[in-house]
């Protein structure tokens, strides 16, 4: 970690479709390699994909819906104190909420084999807005990993 000032944030811009900067940190999220217009042709496809399933119409509200339900509030960080390690649950900032629940949903959805990845994001995503699927139960485990080592919560600074 640096020892001078801390980095700015750069304001995000909204993409083109949506004016959203949600979906545009979802399109960074999945862009590998700078190849941007490939990244913004999924989510445009997933979101398609994602309106037919919701019967809404809107696929922003399904995605916020569900980053609300994949977003983690506590999490553990390793805090090495006299020799050992401790896990330490820590709160998480709302950036960082943001930034973990999109790398889930890209990460699980380029997990799932056999399908096309906007249809495997589509999927990702209506789960989490249904409350189930692989986010949410990640979501779990990182507060149960949390809530067990509760113990050590003394130990942050």
């Amino acid at each position: 970690m640096s020892r001078r000032r801390q980095a700015e944030r750069r304001p995000v811009t909204p993409d083109s479709r949506y004016a959203s900067p949600v979906v545009s940190r979802l399109i960074n999220t999945i862009m590998i390699c700078g190849k941007k217009s490939t990244a913004q042709r999924i989510v445009y496809h997933a979101f398609g994909l994602l309106s037919e399933k919701a019967n809404k119409g809107d696929p922003l509200e399904v995605l916020n819906k569900a980053l609300e339900n994949v977003r983690p509030r506590v999490e553990v960080k390793s805090r090495r104190v006299g020799g050992a390690t401790y896990q330490v649950p820590v709160e998480v900032t709302p950036e960082r909420q943001l930034a973990l629940a999109m790398r889930w949903f890209v990460r699980l959805a380029d997990g799932r084999k056999g399908v096309s990845m906007p249809r495997a994001l589509a999927d990702e995503i209506f789960d989490a807005y249904n409350g189930q699927g692989a986010a949410v139960k990640k979501r779990d485990d990182v507060h149960k990993m949390a809530q067990a080592n509760k113990a050590f919560a003394h130990l942050r600074w």
